[in-house]
């Protein structure tokens, strides 16, 4: 397909542009296959703004001196004359044929992933609409291979780079102390045992790949018990899957009995979190699905902490996206509107359900299987927050997005499918998610509890969150490792991961203040002690952008301070 195909008006001049946090400006507004361009012509100003056109979640348009006239001009299409009892009079009709032939404006309002609004004012009328039809259709491009990564080849990186920082051989080469009783399996090679796992996964030296091909076939979409993290204190293990298929009949499965407990093996219990209620297990076995019973599970306590998912996390976004845009002034309405988007609810739950998860292995000793249904968002949350509450090599810059990479990236997680929209889509929901962002929350309050503790700024926090909705790189495509290797993303596009960590970047992005720390953290997630990310929900305000300052100011002194310390 020739993007030319869906671009009717390339460029059109005149056009003003008005945008967060800065005046009104004039100039030329060009579109490509993937972006907006924006040049200011203005006297002494070579300014310009590139939209990535992915970024757009939703845009209105609006034909200014053209609806007035429209049941008028409908009438005249239809060959039906004015007479005195028309409500436009023949002076009406005459100016309407003047804006006719001189073109009405129009104006396009831009709704981005990133809660930027932008707003177009474009000379012509039909200049507007086809600019309006150009935005709609190329922003919401679906095949892989025509987004904008394959295009991206920026000077400083090569395609013949590492495409990633590790990998789940690499990982378990590093782990020396898991040899003895893990092993690195190759089963789902061909990914026809779990389409949503990598080659290679880490499991129960005891456990044979056939025993692990019966056991896929009793978990949803294949996703057996796989070892997500090893805690070097004590020996213990977080392990994580998908839900279990015993259905109405309460189906066993002796091959996934024996697999949990060869992970408890020297040890008298070990615990399931499923990050869904009682009642919301007990209903997925009418469906074929189901949970772990005590019966057959009797060395394993199963815990119940339900967390949102899907839809309702969805709209709880959208609800709090409104509330951030509410212009009232009214702050009984604010916190209204906050309180009953939920929001602030979801991320004590993550916080707290972590917090436990992390308290069974590092206090008290033992080993945890975690899953909701599918295994693709609830599960790989609280797996992340455990680990970087526990192990102080997540908390460096380079330490999280290998946890990232390995929690999500490689674990499956649907991005391709939770952030095809954001919060201002007209379009119906489907599967969005907002899990990913929900995390980066998560993350920015432990950030803000213990600002020594984690090696990484807000800063890379708010540029994985637009990242994950739009990105010139091709980290966050697909759904699964199978998707990007049969679509050829790993070899045709970026890895955002790599080229967060080269020099320049790398320091960006770091906490100047980090003072690592061999211990474990223990957020707050007392109401009192967590906050609105007001640095992604309210970052276009002016208050937003002048702490944004103040931080950066605070950030050079301190830069400043350790050179002069050091020199």
């Amino acid at each position: 397909m020739e993007f030319s195909e869906h671009i009717k008006t390339a460029n059109v001049e005149d056009v003003v542009l008005r945008q967060p946090l800065h005046p009104p400006s004039r100039g030329t507004l060009c579109i490509t296959g993937h972006h907006l361009l924006f040049s200011d012509r203005e006297e002494g100003s070579s300014r310009q703004v590139l939209l990535l056109l992915r970024s757009i979640d939703a845009i209105e348009k609006s034909v200014e001196n053209l609806l007035a006239y429209s049941g008028l001009f409908s009438n005249a299409r239809r060959g039906e004359s004015l007479s005195a009892r028309d409500t436009h009079s023949s002076a009406d009709w005459f100016r309407l044929s003047l804006l006719l032939i001189s073109g009405s404006s129009g104006t396009i309002i831009i709704k981005c992933k990133d809660l930027r609004v932008l707003q177009l004012d474009i000379p012509g009328m039909e200049q507007c609409l086809n600019i309006a039809h150009s935005i709609e259709t190329l922003s919401c491009l679906d095949r892989v291979s025509e987004m904008y990564p394959f295009f991206y080849r920026p000077s400083d990186l090569s395609l013949q780079d590492q495409w990633g920082l590790s990998s789940p051989e690499k990982h378990y080469s590093q782990m020396k102390e898991l040899h003895d009783r893990w092993r690195l399996s190759a089963v789902n090679r061909d990914y026809s045992v779990c389409p949503s796992y990598p080659p290679a996964v880490i499991v129960p030296k005891s456990t044979d790949d056939e025993v692990l091909k019966k056991v896929a076939k009793f978990r949803q979409g294949g996703r057996f018990p796989v070892l997500c993290y090893y805690h070097r204190k004590n020996g213990m293990v977080i392990m994580r899957s998908s839900q279990p298929l015993t259905g109405a009949n309460r189906k066993r499965c002796r091959e996934d009995e024996q697999l949990l407990q060869a992970v408890i093996e020297g040890s008298d219990k070990g615990y399931i979190i499923d990050t869904r209620s009682s009642q919301q297990a007990q209903q997925a076995r009418m469906t074929g699905g189901g949970f772990e019973s005590k019966s057959s599970y009797s060395h394993w306590k199963r815990l119940h902490r339900q967390m949102e998912r899907g839809k309702a996390l969805q709209e709880s976004l959208i609800k709090l996206v409104e509330a951030c845009g509410d212009t009232s002034h009214n702050m009984d309405r604010w916190l209204s509107k906050l309180e009953n988007s939920k929001w602030l609810s979801h991320v004590q739950t993550a916080l707290s359900t972590a917090g436990l998860l992390a308290e069974c292995v590092e206090r008290d000793g033992h080993s945890v299987l975690v899953h909701g249904s599918e295994g693709t968002d609830s599960t790989l949350l609280i797996s992340t927050l455990a680990q970087l509450i526990m192990d102080p090599r997540c908390r460096t810059l380079e330490g999280f997005l290998a946890l990232l990479e390995r929690e999500w990236i490689q674990a499956g997680h649907p991005f391709q499918q939770r952030c095809a929209h954001f919060a201002y889509s007209h379009a119906r929901l489907q599967l969005e998610s907002p899990v990913f962002l929900l995390l980066l929350d998560c993350v920015w309050q432990v950030l803000r509890q213990f600002p020594l503790a984690l090696g990484f700024s807000e800063a890379l926090l708010l540029r994985l969150a637009t990242e994950a909705y739009a990105s010139n790189y091709g980290t966050f495509l697909c759904d699964s490792h199978q998707e990007r290797c049969s679509l050829g993303v790993m070899k045709n596009t970026h890895c955002l991961f790599s080229a967060l960590l080269r020099p320049g970047k790398r320091d960006y992005y770091s906490n100047p203040l980090y003072e690592p720390t061999e211990l474990a953290i223990w957020p707050s997630v007392h109401p009192q002690s967590l906050q609105l990310w007001r640095g992604f929900f309210l970052r276009w305000t002016p208050q937003a952008r002048h702490l944004e300052e103040a931080q950066e100011e605070i950030r050079n002194m301190v830069i400043e301070w350790g050179k002069l310390a050091l020199s």
